[in-house]
Protein backbone atom coordinates (compact mmCIF):
# COMPACT_ATOMS: atom_id res chain seq x y z
CA UNK A 1 0.00 0.00 0.00
CA UNK A 2 3.29 2.33 0.42
CA UNK A 3 4.30 1.93 -2.83
CA UNK A 4 0.34 3.28 -4.22
CA UNK A 5 0.72 6.24 -1.70
CA UNK A 6 3.84 7.32 -2.93
CA UNK A 7 3.08 6.67 -6.64
CA UNK A 8 -0.45 8.76 -6.20
CA UNK A 9 2.11 11.67 -3.67
CA UNK A 10 4.57 12.01 -6.64
CA UNK A 11 2.05 12.05 -9.57
CA UNK A 12 1.16 15.53 -7.25
CA UNK A 13 4.52 16.72 -7.21
CA UNK A 14 4.94 15.53 -3.18
CA UNK A 15 7.64 13.15 -1.93
CA UNK A 16 7.18 11.86 1.44
CA UNK A 17 9.74 9.08 3.35
CA UNK A 18 8.25 6.01 4.38
CA UNK A 19 8.81 6.86 8.08
CA UNK A 20 6.28 9.93 7.90
CA UNK A 21 4.10 7.62 5.94
CA UNK A 22 4.04 5.02 8.95
CA UNK A 23 3.75 8.20 11.26
CA UNK A 24 0.87 9.69 9.60
CA UNK A 25 -0.71 6.36 9.61
CA UNK A 26 -0.19 5.97 13.37
CA UNK A 27 -1.89 9.42 13.42
CA UNK A 28 -4.92 8.54 11.94
CA UNK A 29 -5.31 5.25 13.16
CA UNK A 30 -5.35 6.41 16.83
CA UNK A 31 -7.74 9.23 16.10
CA UNK A 32 -10.29 6.48 14.50
CA UNK A 33 -9.92 4.52 17.65
CA UNK A 34 -10.62 8.19 20.03
CA UNK A 35 -13.21 9.31 17.41
CA UNK A 36 -15.26 6.75 15.53
CA UNK A 37 -17.34 9.07 13.45
CA UNK A 38 -13.26 10.83 12.30
CA UNK A 39 -13.41 7.21 10.07
CA UNK A 40 -16.38 8.40 7.82
CA UNK A 41 -14.39 11.62 7.02
CA UNK A 42 -11.61 9.40 6.29
CA UNK A 43 -12.92 7.33 4.18
CA UNK A 44 -14.61 9.46 2.32
CA UNK A 45 -11.25 11.74 1.46
CA UNK A 46 -9.78 8.32 1.09
CA UNK A 47 -12.14 7.40 -1.78
CA UNK A 48 -12.41 11.13 -3.36
CA UNK A 49 -8.06 11.34 -3.07
CA UNK A 50 -8.34 7.60 -5.13
CA UNK A 51 -10.64 8.64 -7.82
CA UNK A 52 -9.22 11.66 -8.73
CA UNK A 53 -5.43 9.53 -8.87
CA UNK A 54 -7.34 7.42 -10.99
CA UNK A 55 -8.94 9.85 -13.42
CA UNK A 56 -5.76 11.82 -13.34
CA UNK A 57 -3.90 8.58 -14.69
CA UNK A 58 -6.56 7.59 -17.13
CA UNK A 59 -6.07 11.26 -18.53
CA UNK A 60 -1.81 10.53 -18.52
CA UNK A 61 -2.64 7.17 -20.66
CA UNK A 62 -5.26 8.65 -22.93
CA UNK A 63 -2.45 11.27 -24.18
CA UNK A 64 -0.36 9.59 -24.88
Amino acid sequence: MTETVEKGLKKIGVTVSKPILALIAIIFGLLVIVLPELLQWIVGLYFILQGILLFTDYMESRRS
